[in-house]
């Protein structure tokens, strides 16, 4: 299971706070940010279990950070295969 957070973490430094007070509380799972990306994702993985977004969206609230759960959308390409994609949205 991923899932995928708009964020409003700017730097390096304020992701590295973030991503150890994630896995204080969820060591099992991959995370990692894409800074780069208009949206400041914050993505989240796990092999086993779900993700509990409303933990993941307070961890940031408590650390001074915004987070908004992006939902899936499907986008069929040219051969009719499914696609995950995540549309920017300026602020």
């Amino acid at each position: 299971m991923v899932e995928v957070f708009k964020t409003n973490v700017m730097n390096q430094r304020q992701a590295e706070l973030i991503l150890h007070q994630i896995h204080l509380f969820f060591s099992y799972h991959s995370v990692n940010f894409d800074l780069e990306d208009c949206d400041k994702i914050l993505r989240i993985q796990t092999l086993r279990g779900t993700i509990n977004a409303s933990a993941v969206i307070g961890i940031l609230n408590n650390s001074g950070f915004r987070a908004e759960l992006l939902p899936d959308q499907i986008h069929i390409n040219s051969g009719n295969m499914p696609g995950k994609y995540l549309l920017c949205n300026p602020a």
